[in-house]
């Protein structure tokens, strides 16, 4: 099996790649239970003082892989939510790295996409990147994503974007609280070597401890709630409705929700 994301340390820094460009780095099961693999072994790495998480290609992730959401509208609700769970702790297992953690985004990010951000401690993206939580088109909900996008953009703010599925630029992102910094396309790979030279300037216990401190500056999240954002993904994805957004998605048509409306 041809692994779909890279993990690669050297001078203390471990560079988390996503690498399944076919379809723009769309995330799937496997390449969640990698990216966790890939975690577990940085976190156990005492030699690693920060991580970069990026992608190849043009596109940083296009979000969860349609071809995998659909596969699994059609399991039950039960092994639904086993899946989430595992998306949710992919995410608690990036939220909780004990080193500083830095993102670089290019092209689309969408959907799953903006919650890999929102996990991490820093984001710099290119000037041409773009946002979106698209998730209500297809009948779904930003569920085990939701809790980090929440505290990295406000309720809000959420409330416009969780709902109205808008796209964003990068310096919308950057207004919104999602990106530190925006920079031209083509200063884009000098911009992220500068902010990882700047994290290996400090020293290394003491930035862990920065990061400690501002984990307990803010309310921690409630220990159900993954339980809670799993369970109702889990639950929209067998829905009639989420089932039907997923459908037409593929059918290359309307939802019946949409469809009703240009009908009126």
């Amino acid at each position: 099996m041809t692994s779909k994301t890279k993990l690669l340390i050297e001078n203390s820094i471990a560079k988390l790649t996503l690498s399944n460009i076919d379809i723009h780095n769309a995330f799937d099961d496997e390449i969640i239970c990698e990216l966790r693999e890939h975690l577990t072994s940085v976190r156990n790495n005492e030699t690693v003082r920060a991580l970069l998480l990026k992608a190849d290609g043009k596109h940083f992730c296009a979000g969860a892989d349609l071809a995998w959401m659909k596969r699994m509208a059609e399991h039950s609700e039960e092994e639904n939510l086993k899946d989430a769970r595992q998306l949710a702790g992919l995410m608690s297992d990036l939220y909780n790295m004990p080193m500083p953690t830095l993102v670089a985004v290019q092209g689309a990010a969408y959907g799953g996409a903006v919650g890999l951000i929102a996990c991490c401690d820093i984001a710099i993206a290119s000037d041409k990147a773009h946002f979106c939580l698209s998730e209500v088109k297809l009948g779904l909900a930003p569920a085990t994503i939701g809790p980090y996008v929440v505290s990295a953009m406000g309720a809000r703010r959420c409330a416009q974007l969780f709902m109205s599925a808008s796209i964003f630029n990068a310096e919308q992102a950057k207004d919104f609280g999602l990106i530190h910094e925006t920079v031209e396309h083509d200063q884009f790979e000098n911009a992220v070597d500068k902010t990882l030279s700047q994290l290996l300037m400090a020293g290394p216990k003491a930035n862990k401890a920065a990061k400690q401190l501002i984990r307990a500056c803010i309310p921690p999240f409630d220990s159900n709630l993954a339980e809670t954002t799993s369970a109702m993904i889990a639950m929209l994805r067998v829905s009639e409705e989420g089932q039907e957004g997923l459908n037409a998605f593929f059918d290359k048509r309307s939802p019946n929700w949409v469809s009703k409306l240009e009908d009126c």
